[in-house]
């Protein structure tokens, strides 16, 4: 005997599917290319729309790589002042060993 939870379950995933099929086949036999594509993707010639959805992608390009330097940056500018407090840190611990062996 298969449990009422399981077929429950069983019958949900038919009807989702059977649903995202008849869209599906709504979308392709009604819509056609025209739905498919807006005219800019379809193959308009040259547009300002064309133009500037090219300059927004420069533009993201742009904060992207900046948004990275910056983490780059900030990741080296870490590690100089590791490297710094470390030194100092030695430099401190070499005055105190030299300083208590003239003692």
């Amino acid at each position: 005997m298969i449990p009422t939870f399981a077929f429950r379950a069983t019958v949900g995933r038919r009807a989702a599917t059977l649903r995202a099929i008849a869209t599906t086949t709504a979308v392709v036999l009604g819509g056609g290319a025209n739905l498919l594509a807006c005219p800019v993707c379809f193959g308009a010639a040259e547009t300002p729309l064309i133009d500037g959805a090219k300059l927004g992608v420069l533009v993201m390009l742009a904060v992207t790589f900046a948004v990275q330097g910056a983490f780059v940056a900030f990741f080296f500018y870490l590690r100089k002042r590791a490297k710094r407090i470390a030194d100092l840190e030695l430099d401190d611990e070499w005055s105190e060993l030299q300083g208590a062996s003239r003692t």
